[in-house]
């Protein structure tokens, strides 16, 4: 027998598989509700999001649970450890052949014969057939250092979430039960109260449980952006600062607005226009903040940015590494920089850019390590990356203001 076959042949998981993308009264639904005991010990329902994501979850003693979407099968969950409710705990032996439900990373590997996928740097997950495993730890620090948690530590799985979706591509089944960020979306009987939830919004963020992604529109500027209608819509994303994933609030200038949840690459592949300057939309106090922020200068397309604010230049230089990093550092350029770059103008910055990426920024042994002002910060309270993402975008506007006049 192959390893491509073994997990079939020494685990259970293909009755979850099978489940996936049915509804309660399909044969392989019946058998998974058959293999957990029978009816569920508890059932709820409940929607998120506008337009409204129905949700309905099945939970049983024996510790499985099956989250339905629209009435269809999105994941089922084994619960390893006591969760909260009337679930009860599964007995790992039961499902995969060898384990306990002190399992650990790697006894999960060499019983399964796969190979271990990442979605970003702390979500293990295995391909099992047609879905997936995505694999949940005490957090920690994924090192299995004592007492830090992650996933090489006996005892730190607390449960198993089968999917068809790839993990880290879609909103994961059992996303929906952080408690920061599930209950902000206000309603009344026209739909969306905009004024309530933004209120909802701003608390959150200046308690801190939410912060604002600095590429997409500040929600201090979402009413004034959709008054203008100078958009098709505008959009604020908060990433939690609990479970990770992304509230997209959107206003439509012909449309309802919406309110949804997202995984981070979800949320990035959605669709983005840039923001006009402010003073053709804001009151005059926000159109002065903007006239002594950031301002771009020049950039080189997918590799770098330079912006200035006064007398300061910034270099925004983006680096990667594999297909695990793919950020950008932000780096003041000191008076030698600045005298090279007065004599080597766009190809100086080109080759700055390309050393800052090849001394790996992100680690401590680069010389532009502690001067990343994205790492390390500046003024307190300055967010450099908002500020530099508002220079960009107001670029982006401007140069296609002037596209579609020639």
């Amino acid at each position: 027998m192959t390893n491509k076959h073994r997990w079939a042949a020494r685990s259970r998981l293909p009755l979850l598989v099978d489940a996936l993308a049915l509804d309660t009264t399909d044969e392989p639904v019946r058998r998974l509700i058959g293999a957990f005991g029978g009816e569920p010990t508890s059932v709820t329902g409940y929607d998120l999001g506008e337009p409204a994501l129905r949700v309905r979850k099945l939970r049983f003693a024996s510790g499985g649970e099956i989250v339905l979407h629209h009435d269809t099968v999105v994941g089922v969950i084994l619960h390893v450890k006591p969760a909260a409710g009337d679930l009860g705990v599964v007995d790992l032996a039961q499902w995969v052949k060898g384990l306990t439900n002190d399992a650990t990373l790697e006894e999960l590997k060499a019983a399964l014969a796969l190979p271990v996928h990442f979605a970003g740097l702390r979500s293990p997950y295995f391909t099992i057939g047609a879905g997936y495993a995505g694999l949940r730890f005490v957090p920690g620090d994924g090192s299995g250092s004592a007492g830090a948690g992650g996933w090489n530590q006996p005892g730190h799985l607390t449960r198993i979430v089968i999917t068809m979706d790839k993990p880290g591509l879609g909103l994961p089944p059992d996303a929906d039960e952080c408690p920061a960020c599930t209950d902000l979306l206000v309603c009344g009987e026209n739909g969306v109260d905009v004024d309530a939830t933004l209120l909802r919004l701003e608390s959150a963020v200046a308690a801190k449980t939410l912060k604002e992604v600095a590429s997409r529109a500040k929600l201090t500027d979402l009413r004034a952006l959709h008054a203008s209608r100078l958009m098709t819509f505008v959009e604020s994303h908060l990433i939690c600062t609990s479970c990770r994933h992304i509230i997209c609030f959107t206003l439509y200038r012909d449309g309802s607005p919406t309110f949804g949840h997202h995984a981070v690459d979800e949320a990035r592949r959605r669709p983005a226009e840039p923001i006009p300057p402010a003073d053709q939309w804001a009151a005059q106090e926000r159109v002065v903040a903007e006239q002594d922020a950031l301002r771009y200068v020049d950039h080189q397309p997918g590799a770098w940015f330079l912006v200035q604010q006064g007398d300061s230049l910034y270099l925004d230089a983006r680096y990667s590494y594999s297909a695990v990093i793919d950020d950008s550092a932000l780096i003041e350029l000191d008076p030698a920089e600045r005298s090279a770059y007065s004599k080597g103008g766009h190809e100086y910055l080109r080759q700055l850019a390309g050393k800052i990426h090849m001394s790996a920024p992100y680690t401590p042994d680069s010389p532009y390590f502690a001067r990343d002002l994205y790492r390390r910060g500046g003024e307190p309270g300055r967010d450099y990356r908002g500020e530099v993402s508002s220079a960009i975008a107001h670029h982006t506007w401007s140069a296609e203001q002037r596209s579609r006049r020639m």
